[in-house]
């Protein structure tokens, strides 16, 4: 039996494809991302009623398919793979949203736990709030721009990508960066962190 010879040069390509995203070239990936980018908040859309939030699913899923791209595996099409990927993330999204309300009612029905971790919290916040704009004042500046713009403005990649007349793909190294920055200056408070998620779980 012979392969369809479209079958074949479309198997190839993704092979390339899959190549260079693992060798990380940008180029690919930003041709990746655009190519798949709005089907994909379409695809989201029907897990998710919010368009910000679909949105906001599917570049969580690139930029955590960029972060792991030298371990990236893809055993059947990169379609496939993509779509699973952020039916996977729109699942683990509403999973969170579910466990957050969970907690505000908990939260909202023991008025003495609530003013303990309301308490706890605001000591917390306070601490890592000063902590954060310092380290986020000490990034290079294009740095900075970027992830202000991203987290404080709530501005999408792309509308980030345009304002500084950037590509996308520099956004999304950029904000990697900037994320990598913060999680390694930031490990001392990764027992907090891990005690309010289990807050969040219970």
């Amino acid at each position: 039996m012979f392969l369809n010879p479209n079958k074949i040069i479309r198997l190839e390509s993704e092979r390339l494809t899959l190549l260079a995203l693992k060798q990380g070239d940008s180029k690919v990936f930003e041709s990746v991302f655009r190519e798949y980018y709005i089907p994909l908040c379409v695809h989201v859309r029907r897990y998710l009623i919010d368009a910000e939030a679909a949105e906001e699913v599917v570049q969580d899923m690139f930029f955590k398919m960029w972060e792991k791209r030298e371990v990236l595996s893809v055993h059947s099409s990169l379609n496939a793979y993509l779509y699973r990927a952020a039916t996977n993330q729109a699942l683990n999204y509403i999973k969170y949203q579910k466990l957050a309300h969970r907690y505000k009612e908990y939260v909202g029905f023991n008025t003495d736990i609530a003013s303990e971790v309301t308490a706890h919290e605001t000591l917390v916040s306070s601490d890592l709030e000063i902590k954060i704009n310092l380290l986020i004042k000490s990034m290079p500046e294009r740095r900075r721009m970027v992830f202000e713009m991203s987290r404080f403005e709530g501005l999408k990649y792309l509308e980030i990508a345009e304002k500084l007349k950037i590509s996308v793909k520099t956004v999304e190294i950029q904000m990697s960066k900037a994320l990598t920055f913060l999680r390694e200056q930031l490990k001392e408070y990764l027992p907090i962190i891990t005690a309010l998620i289990f807050l969040l779980s219970a």
